[in-house]
């Protein structure tokens, strides 16, 4: 069930990280990974930081946006 809700999350975060930063969605299977990825990421940078992430599906949503904005800026600078 958590890999489930890992999936989820994940696809959420990605989703609003795509229409955030490039206000729209980026597709099903781009949205989860980034939103994956961008949850280590943005972990890892809040960690850095001092902060801790928390636990519970709000903070995890967050902090997996965060880093996907990261992850999508950092693709924006390397396309340029």
């Amino acid at each position: 069930m958590n890999f489930i809700l890992f999936i989820i999350i994940g696809g959420i975060a990605g989703w609003l990280a795509s229409l955030i930063f490039k206000g729209k969605g980026s597709g099903l299977f781009v949205n989860i990974l980034l939103g994956i990825i961008g949850g280590v990421v943005g972990g890892w940078v809040i960690s850095l930081l001092g902060f801790q992430a928390g636990d519970g599906l709000l903070p995890s949503l967050i902090t997996a946006a965060f880093g996907a904005i990261i992850l999508l800026w950092l693709a924006n600078l390397v396309s340029k």
